[in-house]
């Protein structure tokens, strides 16, 4: 892990992180054959729309993405293992193909970042281990005649995150990013997950965590504020604090300046390509959204930009030339980090 690489990048300049992995793997019409490959050709459910799994059946693909993002000027990549915990797989009934995955998916990314830095060593590239949400809430009941039923506990999602995290770091990721916070119950087990982990192996990796404000009320689906949301993980250490995905970049703004003015840590942002349209599709175009994200430049919000949703290389490239001629937010709890 070059974590001392990644501090004095975060300092030096605004790193940019890639865009959509679903928007670019639906570009490839992908199959139920193509899902499953030769090796799961007789599995019997369906698993089209598994996109982690094609970490394993179309590796290429993934590698593809990954490429194309560092080409267009991203700094960071995620894996591709946003759903790689036993919780979501079960959907799959793929529980046993997590360590795999995660590990899998870590390796492709690692692969492809270290041939960037190989051929620009004065741009070093990193990757973040993607942990998403699961797709069920500790702190929320699903059923509205009984609120005080919870479909997972905080120590089931504690376990399927310590395997994920475990699964990330052996295939060799540089940050953790806990993403797409919709209930920080669930990110709180995946934090206290990851402190266990580091103390366990004796390790240090940095974490990212970035929550999800998800209507005009700018509240996370759990009723948190951002500024709440903000209060309660900041008491562990974090590379870097922000929102992503259900907002475009424009609707985000309010919420950064919030958490901007207050945090210790860096500050992260990768909106969504604008709101969906009436078919649940995004329109932004790449220069619309890099002209909202300047916003964020100007007033000096953010340490970390890329984007959600609907983004593609494209849009990462046309935010990547406008951070380029700006400096980084000054991050406080860095300030005092001897320059290696």
């Amino acid at each position: 892990m070059i974590t001392k690489d990644l501090y004095r990048a975060l300092q030096e300049r605004i790193l940019v992180l890639d865009g959509a992995m679903g928007t670019m793997l639906q570009r490839h019409k992908f199959s139920e054959a193509d899902y499953r490959g030769k090796r799961f050709a007789n599995y019997p459910y369906d698993v089209k729309g598994n996109n982690d799994l094609l970490s394993i059946t179309q590796p290429e693909a993934i590698a593809g993405v990954h490429t194309a993002y560092f080409k267009a000027g991203a700094d960071i990549v995620e894996t591709n293992t946003f759903s790689a915990t036993t919780v979501a797989m079960a959907d799959y009934h793929m529980e046993d193909l997590v360590d795999e995955i995660n590990i899998e998916s870590a390796k492709i990314a690692r692969r492809v970042a270290d041939e960037f830095t190989h051929n620009e060593p004065h741009k070093p590239r990193f990757v973040a281990g993607a942990m998403g949400p699961t797709n069920k809430t500790a702190s929320m009941s699903p059923d509205v005649n009984d609120p005080g039923y919870r479909a997972i506990t905080f120590d089931e999602l504690r376990k399927a995150y310590k395997q994920q995290a475990a699964g990330l770091i052996k295939g060799g990721v540089d940050i953790l990013l806990v993403e797409t916070v919709f209930d920080t119950l669930n990110a709180k087990a995946a934090l206290f997950a990851i402190e266990e982990l580091k103390e366990e192996q004796g390790i240090d990796v940095p974490v990212m965590v970035s929550g999800t404000i998800t209507d005009a009320s700018g509240r996370t689906l759990s009723g948190q504020t951002a500024e709440a949301f903000m209060i309660s993980i900041e008491h562990i250490p974090l590379l870097s604090v922000g929102f992503n995905c259900a907002l475009g970049a424009k609707q985000l703004t309010p919420y950064l300046e919030t958490v901007a003015s207050k945090s210790m840590f860096g500050i992260s942002a990768y909106p969504n390509a604008g709101l969906p349209n009436a078919f649940g599709a995004y329109d932004e175009s790449p220069e619309q959204m890099a002209s909202q994200v300047q916003e964020y430049l100007d007033k000096s919000l953010i340490n970390i930009i890329g984007g959600c949703c609907g983004t593609t290389p494209e849009h990462i490239a046309a935010i990547a030339q406008i951070a380029a001629a700006y400096k980084p937010r000054v991050i406080p709890s860095l300030q005092n980090l001897v320059h290696g």
